[in-house]
């Protein structure tokens, strides 16, 4: 779901009655120009009819499952970028349209769709963590209540494919990626009759950086401005993200989060005791980390008090001299005997390498039971939206991740020195009507809100009214616990109903 490691408010009742009404046989595949290739898999678009009932109102709404072409200079074309989207029947003219997409790079939008947004949730269980056992059900927060939805996934991703398979990595890149979403989203537009429509996106993770590279490529090449984007545990600055726990500021931003999950484990959870980690954090463990290592009483007591906040053990914590990055996976439980998810610290799992000093192996939740949002979306296209096809949805793409390319088109870059705080302030200063909201899980060490909250405070004060920072109990994929997923949506919500402040007054000479 996310880049770093990769080489559950008011409850409403809803249910879904589904009554396919597919446009074309699925089974007739779709012709492909030039004799066939991997694109020849690719069925005709799945039209199905479907009614959400929401709170005791019915909404009929359209799925559609199919894919978008891309085509070269020559006119031929290059790429299929699959979708799935879900629209209302009879909507009001202000209804929203809202584009989603995952992050990586190399998630494919399954995760959101069957993790959030969609009208359909995989169930993970009583304990949230069966992978194995997880079934599909009526999804009670689906975001098609306030607004119509686009789930786009980008090449190499879902079933997006280039017509020649060399041509893939052409794609694998900050620019290259934004600049065919962007005409992804541009073509579904017109040919679906939205641009009077308020359009909005949606963007976990890596898919958080794209949504602003995606903005300014839709308003740069396109001619379409976005209303407001959503980012869910986003990737915002590389340089405070990608080893920035070796450094006394990323250890300080990082802290929170790790006093954040042994609060969970303890069931001791509570926003004042992570507001007093936060003030340690900055006030006290960033000027000790910053300067010499603290040494004899003073040492003893504050490498005591760190052990207390994380859990970590204090001969640990004293023999990394406070940094933690490297250890909280082996030695965040004390006993050595279970290892922490990047993706949720609170989260432990049983050592498959208790032998080991380091930790290596999969990660519980990245590598555990959320793979099985692939399987199942598979089969959710297949026999609820009709879209039948023999070509393996890639969920996580481990090629894409390794190819991409951070800096421009024929610079390999550095995903140390990749930003969008320059374009998210553009954004806001060319639009005045923009408006961003950006939620966190507490307990994420793949991307700490620390680190998010640490940005967005030095943002400019004049866009202060339009920046939102909103936390939720969880790590990286907060929305799979449930409370944390119904609080989100609500909050989602009130974003996209309320009024956009309104626009300061141009001043003329």
């Amino acid at each position: 779901m996310s880049f770093r490691q990769m080489v559950p408010g008011l409850i409403l009742a809803f249910s879904l009655i589904s009554t396919p009404a597919f446009a074309a046989p699925p089974e007739q595949a779709r012709a492909e120009p030039g004799g066939g290739g991997v694109l020849s898999l690719l069925p005709p678009d799945a039209v199905s009819d479907h009614v959400l009932n929401a709170d005791g109102k019915s909404m009929a709404y359209t799925a559609t499952a199919g894919t978008l072409d891309l085509f070269s200079q020559d006119g031929q074309r290059s790429a299929a970028i699959f979708y799935t989207a879900y629209v209302a029947k009879n909507r009001d003219a202000g209804r929203p349209v809202t584009f989603v997409f995952n992050g990586g790079p190399g998630a494919a939008s399954a995760f959101l769709n069957l993790g959030l947004v969609g009208p359909r949730i995989l169930d993970f269980g009583p304990d949230g963590r069966d992978g194995a056992n997880a079934k599909l059900v009526d999804n009670p927060q689906s975001w098609l209540n306030f607004t119509d939805l686009v789930l786009i996934d980008p090449i190499g991703t879902g079933w997006s494919r280039t017509v020649k398979p060399d041509d893939q990595n052409e794609f694998y890149g900050v620019e290259s990626d934004a600049e065919s979403l962007a005409k992804a989203i541009a073509l579904y537009v017109a040919h679906n009759g939205r641009a009077a429509s308020p359009k909005y996106i949606l963007g976990e993770s890596y898919g958080g950086f794209r949504s602003v590279k995606v903005a300014n490529s839709l308003r740069e090449d396109q001619g379409i401005l976005i209303s407001g984007i959503v980012m869910l545990s986003p990737l915002l600055e590389g340089r405070l993200v990608f080893g920035g726990s070796d450094d006394a500021l990323g250890a300080a931003l990082e802290l929170p989060s790790l006093a954040a999950a042994q609060l969970e484990r303890q069931n001791a959870f509570s926003d004042k005791a992570v507001q007093d980690a936060q003030a340690f954090a900055l006030n006290e463990y960033l000027p000790a980390l910053a300067g010499p290592p603290p040494s004899g009483d003073a040492g003893r007591a504050f490498y005591g008090r760190v052990a207390k906040l994380t859990g970590i053990p204090e001969d640990i914590v004293a023999k990394n001299q406070g940094f933690l990055g490297s250890v909280y996976r082996k030695h965040s439980d004390g006993s050595g005997g279970e290892v922490a998810s990047a993706y949720d610290a609170s989260f432990l799992a049983p050592d498959p390498y208790p032998q080991s000093e380091s930790e290596h192996g999969g990660d519980p939740i990245l590598d555990g039971f959320v793979r099985a949002y692939g399987g199942a979306f598979s089969s959710y296209a297949r026999d609820e939206l009709g879209f039948h096809t023999d070509m393996t949805y890639t969920l996580l793409s481990t090629s894409v991740n390794r190819q991409w390319k951070w800096g421009g088109r024929n610079d390999g870059g550095s995903r140390l020195s990749a930003g969008v705080t320059d374009d998210l302030t553009e954004l806001l200063s060319l639009s005045p009507s923009f408006r961003l909201m950006v939620g966190q899980g507490y307990s994420d060490l793949v991307i700490p809100f620390g680190v998010n909250k640490y940005v967005l405070d030095h943002m400019p004060p004049a866009f202060a009214d339009r920046v939102a920072l909103k936390l939720y109990r969880g790590g990286h994929m907060f929305y799979t616990r449930p409370t944390s997923r119904e609080q989100f949506t609500t909050d989602a919500k009130a974003f996209f109903t309320t009024q956009p402040p309104a626009a300061p007054a141009v001043k003329s000479n």
